[in-house]
């Protein structure tokens, strides 16, 4: 039997059960539950051509044809689930086992596919309005005021390296590059999968602080633009954000060009030409000739060397544009991230941020 959930206990149950999303292909690839596996119903030319004819013709006869359209794929779906339920581990449930279902507004689709598994044996729970409930419970999601700590510094300065060794140890971190799938500047793109929709980067971030739980937790951010590529950050978490304390590590600039060269210098010359001319304007007619013209002769120190002069004069002008009232400075030697992670976390106990290592 199927029993239609609220959003709040679906998602309780996402943790243990398998969820199915039950929309098209192209529904599913715009934005969707992180942990969701979609099994359509029907492709996107299907799901158009009875959306057409539940218009012009009316409800029952899309309802002929959309079962004329999922009878022959019944022996396909039961298989995908039951390899589903295989592969999720520890539910603690009989076979066939429970399944989570869902579709765009918890109409029709979900709830015949719900029942086409009850026939079946399994147990289901639906959505009460669904994938729009989800929505909306993602965008409340980030009207939760969280306790931040940002991690600023100059382009070069290793920053999401060193977010990385302090996750090690303990610390609460999300990494909005990596869900982003960009790092943030022109050069950004170089080496990462295509960026997710914005929808989509929002479910993703949404997940990643549901991860931490209560709200009193530090979780580190890294000190971004309200941009990282196409993905924007939500206007809450943005306003957080801008409030939010940040230890800003400055780094000798001779160690940051070393650390671009060895980070962007196995990519083409094509690939960081094209990087460059995206910033010509900003860089200036010239200073965009002479990067090029060193990287056409391999001289890849000079060509970060002249970059930074942008990037750190865009950094520092968009501190004090957002005029941060609690900014830490730290003096670093050297690029060392091991060293310069324990020299961060030492530092927040001194400022008495709250750090749990």
């Amino acid at each position: 039997m199927n029993a239609p959930l609220n959003i709040r206990d679906f998602m309780d149950l996402a943790n243990r059960f398998p969820v199915i999303d039950v929309r098209s292909p192209g529904e599913f690839k715009a934005g969707h539950m992180p942990f969701a596996s979609n099994i359509p119903l029907f492709t996107d030319e299907e799901r158009a051509k009875v959306g057409t004819i539940y218009k012009e013709v009316g409800r029952e006869k899309a309802i002929e044809v959309g079962y004329e359209i999922v009878n022959p794929k019944r022996s396909r779906i039961l298989s995908t689930v039951k390899k589903l339920i295989e592969l999720t581990p520890n539910t603690g449930d009989k076979t066939p086992g429970t399944v989570l279902v869902h579709c765009w507004r918890g109409g029709m689709r979900s709830e015949r596919f719900a029942n086409f598994l009850n026939d079946n044996g399994y147990r289901t729970h639906t959505l009460v309005n669904g994938y729009k409930s989800y929505r909306r419970f993602v965008i409340n999601s980030f009207e939760t005021k969280r306790n931040i700590i940002l991690l600023g510094g100059e382009t070069g300065s290793g920053k999401t390296e060193i977010l990385k060794k302090i996750k090690n140890k303990g610390e609460n971190v999300v990494d909005l590059e990596s869900l982003a799938n960009h790092k943030g500047s022109a050069f950004g793109s170089l080496g990462e999968n295509p960026q997710p929709t914005q929808e989509q980067f929002e479910n993703n971030l949404s997940q990643e602080f549901s991860r931490i739980g209560p709200e009193e937790k530090m979780i580190w951010l890294e000190d971004e633009a309200r941009t990282i590529g196409f993905c924007h950050l939500p206007n809450p978490l943005w306003e957080s954000m801008k409030s939010a304390p940040i230890i800003r590590v400055n780094i000798p600039k001779k160690e940051r060009i070393e650390r671009l060269v060895l980070d962007y210098g196995n990519y083409s010359k094509e690939a960081l030409s094209s990087c460059i001319l995206k910033i010509q304007k900003r860089l200036g007619p010239q200073h965009a000739k002479q990067a090029l013209e060193e990287l056409e002769t391999g001289n890849l120190g000079s060509v970060a060397d002249i970059t930074l002069t942008y990037y750190d004069k865009a950094y520092n002008y968009n501190h004090e544009m957002r005029a941060f009232k609690d900014v830490h400075v730290l003096e670093c030697q050297n690029s060392n991230v091991d060293l310069n992670a324990e020299k961060v976390l030492d530092f927040a106990k001194q400022i008495n941020l709250n750090v749990d290592v």
